[in-house]
């Protein structure tokens, strides 16, 4: 008997003949991602008259098990853009790289003086720009990364932009957006306070936190792959990025659940 831990599971060489190794493939066809593996759900973003609200909550699901609870899915970029990710995370952190690598090469690149560092930083809508070629080159190699990415903060202009980007390269801008089940639980909500752009000139910043912070609530409660805590950042005019990343839920009532039928055997 073969006591070698590299023999063990293995069938006896004297007994089965040699190890085949014939249906390991090694000059196939090469293959990419079919479907990710480790995800995070839903982020949300509403704009307001002076800037715009994004938050994502913390988890990351191994397929259906609630794995990693402390998955940051908003990034900063700069002092007027911060992107939320939704979809696969190890994307996710190859886009940051390639984010921090793009940043420190226009830091370099510009020779701009330091009064001059706002008007010399990419904005929202240049960056935005940028995500979409990278998402539609790579779903043009048959190698998408997979994920819906919200880009939010000012424009050139320094007007709030929110804008969303998916895996396919197809973009999108509205007063609200949101991706995973956010798009249909959330929306219904973010879209009752901001129907249209001019509702957006009469949004507060406080409104706007209010109204994010109840649908985080809402998709806490309906989304099994979401958890109660979350990040949350607000970019906003003549003002820095205010990112708070480990928010929690508040006020929680799951009285509602009473009512709830069709779930096992009820007793009418």
């Amino acid at each position: 008997m073969n006591h070698f831990p590299h023999g063990w599971g293995r069938p006896r060489d004297d007994v089965y003949g040699a190890y085949n190794h014939a249906y390991l493939q090694t000059d196939g066809a090469k293959q990419h991602t079919q479907s990710p593996i480790v995800t995070g759900t839903s982020v949300i973003a509403v704009k307001f008259k002076d800037g715009v609200v994004i938050a994502a909550d913390n988890l990351a699901s191994y397929g259906s098990l609630a794995r990693f609870t402390d998955v940051k899915r908003l990034r900063r970029f700069n002092s007027r853009v911060v992107l939320g990710f939704g979809g696969d995370v190890s994307d996710m952190q190859h886009l940051d790289r390639l984010l921090s690598t793009l940043s420190i090469r226009e830091d370099y690149s510009s020779t701009a003086s330091e009064s001059d560092n706002a008007a010399r930083e990419l904005n929202a809508r240049n960056l935005h720009t940028y995500l979409a070629k990278v998402m539609y080159k790579r779903r043009s190699d048959f190698n998408p990364l997979w994920n819906a990415i919200l880009v939010v903060g000012l424009d050139g202009e320094s007007q709030p932009f929110l804008a969303s980007v998916d895996l396919l390269g197809t973009t999108f801008s509205a007063p609200t957006l949101a991706t995973g089940f956010g798009a249909h639980l959330a929306q219904p909500i973010l879209r009752r306070a901001v129907p249209d752009e001019a509702a957006v000139a009469e949004m507060t910043r406080e409104k706007a936190v209010e109204v994010v912070r109840e649908c985080m609530k809402v998709l806490f409660y309906r989304d099994a792959r979401s958890i109660d805590k979350y990040s949350m950042a607000v970019v906003e005019k003549e003002k820095e990025v205010e990112l708070v990343e480990d928010e929690k839920l508040e006020q929680q009532s799951w009285a509602f659940a009473e009512g709830i039928k069709g779930y096992g055997t009820q007793t009418v």
